[in-house]
């Protein structure tokens, strides 16, 4: 079940126009630091205002939020700052105490997604409350868990459903905290198109100036919000210092953002349709090399399989790999694309010959 029961989001009073902008500190440390940052992104034309009130942190010993003593301050938020205000909840108890203080929207996060027990306890919590909740990616590249926790809220009755991407935990050393993976929330937005998405740049960066680079990709795949972390200041937040923008800081970057229009007129639709055209073409083509390289693999497992020789030869494979990126790269093609590619190509490869091998 991909398709879902889903509702425009709204809040009263409040048009979202794309992209919608949700910001605030990645954790309420202090009353006062809830309220000022509040007011200075009120200030700024800020209507939405998030913090963390709960904290899931990797090792304990870390500070984990102030939990619900915090409550009141994003009540205070709505009531004196005149903003809405949302936090992330992980679960039943915590959607409880947070409806108790009037908080407006609900998300859950990467680590509670990645586990359907919870999800479903939050779901549960959720039935006959007619309030926005965005789901997070989970933590690993899994869409179908993604998709699954969706699901899970939705059937509980909740209409106004957005995700929330925000990257994905990876061992490989790259300039993000967590691997954007764009080709998910794509496929994401592919198979329920009607989901709104909203990126998080602050976690996919875990870099400040790395938020506006990540917005405006978001912005050019037709996203419709982000979700930034801003604090007064950053350089003494008590939790990811490094990710989180001043107010002001905050506006240069979302007034710089460029958006896109979805739409194609005529003009345009027909020179595009010309290039779509020509890749095509290149992609039969790709399609028909990728046939004739696998014939020659099997080739080579039948040789293999008639000489008793392993399927699987390291230094062939390194070779493989170091050549064809070299080559590769001085095309201009990227080393993660082509590492992922001749990855592929080789799993497909070892498959193959292992069907050969075994029958």
């Amino acid at each position: 079940m991909d398709k879902l029961n889903l509702e425009k989001i709204s809040l009263p009073g409040l048009d979202l126009e794309r992209p919608w902008v949700i910001a605030g500190p990645c954790s309420a440390e202090t009353e006062e630091q809830v309220l000022e940052t509040a007011k200075q992104l009120k200030a700024e034309g800020y209507n939405i205002f998030r913090a963390g009130i709960w904290k899931p942190r990797t090792r304990p010993g870390a500070f984990e939020g102030v939990g619900t003593l915090g409550l009141p301050w994003l009540k205070r938020v709505k009531e004196e700052v005149g903003m809405y205000v949302g936090t992330e909840v992980a679960n039943a108890n915590h959607v409880f105490e947070a409806l108790k203080y009037g908080v407006d929207i609900l998300w859950i996060g990467a680590r509670t997604t990645a586990n359907p027990f919870a999800v479903q306890e939050i779901a549960d919590a959720l039935k006959g409350v007619e309030i926005p909740v965005l789901v997070k990616n989970p933590v690993n590249p899994d869409l179908e868990l993604w998709i699954g926790a969706l699901e899970r809220i939705n059937r509980a009755g909740v209409t106004k459903l957005a995700a929330i991407h925000r990257g994905f935990s990876t061992y490989d050393k790259t300039k993000y905290r967590n691997h954007p993976q764009w080709q998910i929330p794509i496929e994401l937005k592919r198979r329920i198109p009607e989901l709104p998405i909203i990126c998080d740049p602050s976690h996919i960066s875990g870099k400040s100036e790395l938020i506006y680079e990540i917005s405006q990709e978001a912005m050019d795949l037709d996203f419709d919000g982000l979700l930034i972390e801003s604090h007064r200041c950053p350089e003494k937040a008590w939790s990811d210092a490094s990710q989180q923008v001043t107010p002001k800081n905050l506006k240069e970057i979302t007034t710089k953002i460029e958006l896109r229009d979805p739409k194609i007129g005529e003009k345009p639709r027909t020179e595009l349709d010309n290039l779509r055209l020509t890749i095509d073409e290149l992609d039969t083509k790709v399609l028909e090399v990728l046939q004739k390289r696998m014939e020659i693999s099997e080739s080579i497992g039948k040789y293999k399989r008639d000489n008793n020789i392993t399927i699987l030869q390291s230094r062939r494979y390194d070779e493989i790999m170091n050549n064809r990126k070299e080559r590769g790269m001085k095309l201009g093609l990227s080393d993660e694309f082509l590492t992922d590619l001749f990855e592929s190509i080789h799993k497909e490869s070892v498959s193959r010959q292992n069907d050969i091998m075994n029958k």
